[in-house]
């Protein structure tokens, strides 16, 4: 095979390392959505119910791009990255992950 079990476990090592980067801005930038959110769009903030961190609403909300019906610059601006690393996290584990079941298959 032109690709060895090794080679391919590095490259879901190093999409693992992309997730975690993705992890970082995801920290940084959504919650500073929310507070933002929180406080010039309270009404906003409460749709997305208590707690909307890690809240099923809350990041269907983000990941699907509704939260461009908000209109406010500085606030897209922050939800921008969040949403970037939120898929950046899920298709790097998904690859990750794709890459560690091919190694399985090698050997």
């Amino acid at each position: 095979m032109l690709l060895s079990e090794p080679v391919v476990l590095f490259a879901a090592l190093c999409f693992i390392g992309v997730a975690i980067g993705g992890i970082t801005a995801f920290v940084i930038f959504w919650p500073l959505s929310l507070v933002h959110l929180r406080d010039r769009h309270p009404a906003v903030h409460a749709d997305l119910g208590p707690g909307p961190f890690l809240g099923g609403k809350a990041l269907r909300w983000l990941l699907g791009g509704a939260y461009r019906q908000v209109r406010d610059a500085q606030f897209t601006g922050l939800a921008t990255p969040a949403r970037v690393a939120g898929f950046v996290i899920i298709a790097s584990m998904a690859a990750s992950a794709i890459l560690w079941l091919w190694a399985l298959l090698l050997q």
